[in-house]
């Protein structure tokens, strides 16, 4: 006899997530019952996750639990603050324990790994989506903005943005992974399918970023998009070094086989998006710290914040020293950069 609603949550999310002191009723009745810190901001985010266009139907069950409450721990970090509780809305399209099973040891591995109490939710029938709230909080008055940058400002970045976006294309395109006959690029393209799958919401970093930013975003629409949201929040424009956008060993080993242009890439790390990295900006006042943080893990100053003179005008530039790119390119790639939007035309 298949599990009926309540038998489901109760067998696979009753206790997920990590157990903490400030759940004063969790889940299983009409509400939760939380107790902040005092003297903090509460932090709530929201996002869901539809089978077909933010995940491939038929992906892993455990990437679609981990990714659905990453992508929130990411906003999360963005705001320089600490996770604490999550609410999560299951609609599925028929009860399949075995994905249910996996589905909640992705969700449970990261939620624990960051100490995030699975406090309730919801479960219907319907297509497959996922929605998960996550709460959190920070002292009061210090959560990271969008709309703190200035002109004079180093524009920074974490991790190697256009990884995830090469996963995903070598998920649509299943043959990537049989056609080489080269160990080293099916590797690669296995390394960066996992960057789209298990991505790593930057927590710490955004906890330690709230001393010294004066800005920052969440990368989920792709790099380029985000930081124009950011600089449309601060009034500013800024000018992206593309010799300065980090790469990891992986992409870079397929640009050297030829599976991926130079110009493919850059189009991957600006527009790719799904990479739940950080994009901040940090006062040169404040470089040393910066300096400190670069040297513990991966960031990348990648260009400056600079003054808005014709708000009718981009606010993004790109320059770049290498001859490949020339003033046509630099201008192709000003047209693509444009993050995801889900009601473009």
């Amino acid at each position: 006899m298949p599990l009926g609603e309540f038998a489901l949550i109760d067998r696979y999310f009753r206790a997920a997530g990590a157990p903490r002191v400030d759940v004063v009723l969790g889940v299983g009745d009409d509400g939760a019952v939380l107790r902040p810190p005092p003297g903090c901001d509460l932090i709530a985010v929201s996002d869901t996750l539809v089978e077909g266009v933010h995940f491939p139907v038929g992906s892993p069950a455990a990437s679609v639990g981990h990714r659905a409450l990453a992508v929130n721990l990411s906003d999360i970090a963005a705001m320089g603050a600490t996770p604490a509780w999550a609410l999560l809305a299951l609609t599925l399209p028929q009860v399949d324990e075995a994905w249910l099973e996996e589905f909640a040891r992705g969700f449970s591995a990261l939620a624990r790994a960051h100490e995030v109490a699975l406090v309730g939710g919801d479960t219907t029938r319907g297509p497959l989506m996922i929605n998960v709230q996550v709460m959190g909080f920070v002292p009061q008055g210090q959560g990271l903005r969008r709309s703190g940058a200035r002109p004079g400002d180093l524009l920074c970045v974490s991790g190697t943005p256009g990884d995830a976006a090469a996963g995903l294309r070598c998920l649509q395109t299943t043959d990537l992974l049989d056609a080489p006959a080269d160990q080293s690029i099916r590797e690669a393209w296995r390394a960066l399918q996992q960057r789209f799958e298990y991505p790593t919401p930057r927590v710490d970093l955004g906890l330690r970023l709230s001393a010294i930013a004066s800005a920052c975003i969440d990368v989920s629409d792709g790099l380029a998009g985000d930081i124009d949201k950011m600089l449309a929040a601060s009034l500013c424009a800024a000018i992206i070094d593309l010799d300065a956008l980090p790469r990891s060993a992986a992409m870079s080993s397929l640009i050297e086989a030829g599976a991926i242009s130079e110009l493919d890439a850059l189009r991957l790390a600006l527009a790719g998006g799904d990479d739940y990295e950080l994009a901040f900006c940090v006062p040169t006042s404040r470089r040393s710290a910066l300096d400190e943080l670069m040297r513990e893990g991966a960031i990348g100053v990648i260009g400056e914040v600079v003054e808005l003179k014709d708000s009718a005008a981009p606010r993004l530039s790109f320059r770049s020293g290498r001859k490949a790119l020339t003033d046509v390119a630099l201008a192709d790639l000003l047209k693509t950069a444009v993050g995801f939007d889900h009601f473009a035309v």
